[in-house]
Formats: C-alpha cells, structure tokens, sequence
C-alpha cells in the first residue's frame, strides 16, 4: 500500500461547521463587516478561535514556503515545520525532490522526529519504535502476539510538495489550489539565475515575535517604519513603497538618488537578461505574489553600510556584483531577498494567537569560505538587527491590540500592499467559511 494521501479531516471546514451557529455568524460578521483600507478588528489578533480558523483556512488550504534545497542538499537530510497544530517532515529523496509527511507516529500520535533538522534513513518513533522508511512507508511494528496487524495500512500520512527555483514549497490539503505552478513560472526566471542548487546556509535565525501571524505580515509589506531600521536604510532606499506625489521633503534627495539607481540598474539586467519588472499580484490571485529587482543604496551589491559585497562568491552563474535585490513577497507567510553575493529567505509559522516564529536564513555560495570570503558576523548584521525592530515593532501592535480602547486605524497610501495583504486574507478566508 503506497503513502497515504492528506487525510479527509484536513478538509475545508471542519472547525468551521462544528462552531455554534450564533458565534459562527458573529465571526462572518467581522470578516464581512470589514472595512477597506483599514486595519483589522481587534479579535482578528486575539481571538483564539480566529486563530484555529486561520489555521484551517489559510494554512491548512494555501501554498507555504517551508525551507530551501540548501538546507537539505543530500538524500535523507530532513528538516521539521511547525505551524499551530501541524508538524511536518520535509526531507530529501535520493532523486533530488522531496517527501513532505506529517510528523505524527499512527500508532499513538507521538511526534517521529524531534529535532528541527538533521539527516536520517529509516525513521524510528522513540515511544514504541514504529519505524517508516523514508517515503513514510510502515516498516516495523512488532510486538507480542500480533499475528494480524497489517503495517501496510499505517503509513504517515502525506502532505503535497513542489520546490520552484530551490525553494521548497508545502500544503497540507485535500486538493491544494491550482494556481500555484503558474505563479511560480513568474517569479522562477526572477529567482533561477541565483541558483540555490548550488548555495549553503551560512546562518539560521529563529526569533518568536509576541504577535499574531498577521501583525508579522502587515509590519513586512511597508516601508512606512523604516525610519526605525538605521541599519537597513544605508542600503535598503526608505523610499520604497513611495511614489514621486508621495515623497516628503527630507527624503526628496534619496529619492532622486534611488531613480539614477533603478535606471543604472535596469541597464545591467537588460544586459545579463535579467527579469527586473515589478510584477504585482497580491490579492488577484490565489497564489499572491509581488516581485522585482530593485537597486540598493551605496554601491549597490548587499545590505551593508556602504552597499559593497558581503561574500566575495557570486551567487549561480550572475556575472555582476551590482544587481540590488531581487525581492519576492509571497502570500501567506514568506519574503525573500536575493542578491549576487547571498539570498535571505523568510518564513513565518504561528505558533498560536499571540506568537510567530520567524525563520530567517542566509545563503552563500556553496564553495564560499567563512572567514575568507565572508565574515559571518558583517553577513548577518544588517538583517538580525532589522530582525529586532520588527519584532518590538509587531509587539508593540500586539499590545495595543488587546487594549480596550483599540479600534482600526487607516492605512497611508504608502502602506498599499498592506492592504492587499489584508484583502487577500480575507477573501481567502470569506470563502473557507461561505
């Protein structure tokens, strides 16, 4: 018997028709009721059945990203996803794909792999020693007097997988949705020339925000508070998001500095083939997604002070230094930034109504060599502290939000994506509980 196929109670709904009529309504309410261009209402952040919702009809129906190729480059190599009440295995096949199982044991539930990564063959529950091969097939279960227990009918149950451009995508439905293979034959031409095939993780970060999922979201999709990232904004124009009506005063000879950028830049990505047009889909598709190749500040090749490289290897086969960032924002939980000397990937995972692990990691050229070609601490520097902001940034939100005297605020014209964001959820969401 081959490895099961997601299970019926991941199916669309199932929270959703036990809630009590009334609470129900309430909850149709709120998303329908809500009101454009404004931030969401207060249960939205702190509601636990919200939450659960969420976890149904977002997490448990869409497209995540989970990890990069470079984080299981051999066969066996594994890592674990944890999101609300779901725990993944995302492992390499000998063939260079990858099996994505629930990380639940099926003889009494126990977590099979405890570690967030490592590498295995067969894996081995440590309760009672059920073993799967790596295809999550049952392999051993033996115990006294069982003469009838038939472990082809025990396999762990399977999620869907698709890794686009060395990013290793998930989805723990039924029927995923359809539309994500043709986003990703946007944004792969964008993403390929960098190469993750041939890349390694120079340094991982998890860091638990003490926040809803979606306060981490909507805090990434503007630029409104950059002023708040000194060492993201040597490099990372703070006029992103802006238009030429929109620019303030004290910002007008940044944004004369960033237009000669993105015109020298254009020129090079014509000149290499390179994709740069902004491509924006954030709430018309199911599988949102925004991305382009934009110029950075200073010299223009990595998030450092003074803009210069921070790893002496390009990235795949690029051929210049100088090609800002490529950046992709993708619906529901990830952004990434990839440059010609390192990629930086982000994924966000709840936790529960309050909490958000975010994972960050940086990638290098496979044959780069800390200490020679890159120092770790200058590589890491500009994003882990950027990391911190955004963190006491989204806790501040969250606090706020528990507060009795909270209501929605308006969203500036620079925080449009945020918006888009919030509209996408909700329609995504609108549709789950119609």
């Amino acid at each position: 018997m081959s490895v099961s196929t997601p299970a019926s109670r991941f199916s669309k709904g199932k929270l959703a028709s036990s809630l009590p009529t009334q609470q129900l309504e309430e909850i149709k309410e709120l998303f329908d009721n809500r009101r454009i261009g404004f931030s969401l209402d207060a249960p939205f952040y702190t509601d636990p059945t919200i939450f659960k919702l969420d976890m149904e009809g977002i997490f448990g129906q869409h497209w995540l990203y989970a990890a990069s190729v470079a984080e299981i480059p051999e066969p066996g190599d594994y890592v674990t996803i944890d999101y609300g009440p779901t725990s993944l295995i995302v492992s390499r096949t000998d063939g260079g794909g990858v099996n994505v199982l629930h990380n639940v044991c099926r003889h009494r539930g126990a977590r099979v792999l405890t570690e967030k990564s490592g590498s295995t063959g067969n894996m081995v529950c440590g309760y009672h020693s059920w073993t799967y091969a790596p295809d999550g097939e049952l392999i051993h279960a033996s115990a006294p007097g069982e003469t009838s227990f038939d472990k082809s009918c025990f396999a762990l149950k399977r999620a869907h997988s698709r890794i686009y451009a060395g990013l290793v995508f998930v989805c723990v439905a039924e029927e995923p949705p359809t539309d994500f293979d043709e986003t990703a034959k946007i944004f792969t031409p964008y993403l390929a020339p960098h190469d993750l095939s041939r890349a390694k993780i120079a340094y991982q970060q998890n860091i638990v925000e003490e926040g809803n999922w979606k306060l981490v979201m909507e805090n990434n999709r503007e630029c409104y508070h950059c002023d708040g990232h000194p060492e993201l904004a040597c490099s990372l124009f703070p006029t992103w998001g802006l238009t030429d009506e929109l620019v303030p005063p004290h910002l007008e000879e940044v944004w004369d500095r960033n237009k000669e950028a993105e015109s020298s830049l254009e020129e090079r990505c014509r000149r290499y083939g390179l994709p740069y047009e902004v491509v924006e889909e954030l709430d018309t598709r199911i599988a949102g997604l925004r991305i382009s190749r934009e110029p950075l500040d200073g010299h223009g090749e990595s998030f450092s002070p003074d803009g210069r490289r921070l790893s002496k290897k390009l990235l795949g086969d690029l051929r210049d230094f100088r090609l800002g960032r490529c950046s992709m924002h993708l619906q529901p939980n990830s952004w990434f930034h990839f440059l010609g000397d390192h990629v930086i990937t982000f994924g966000v995972f709840p936790i529960n109504e309050h909490q958000t692990l975010v994972r960050t990691t940086w990638l290098v050229a496979d044959d780069a060599v800390e200490g020679d070609d890159y120092d770790l601490e200058q590589l890491t520097y500009t994003w882990k502290q950027t990391n911190l902001q955004d963190k006491a940034f989204v806790e501040l939100c969250q606090t706020g939000a528990g507060s009795p005297a909270y209501e929605p605020g308006p969203y500036m014209k620079s925080e449009y994506q945020v918006e888009a964001f919030i509209n996408w959820y909700v329609q995504r969401m609108q549709e789950h509980l119609a």
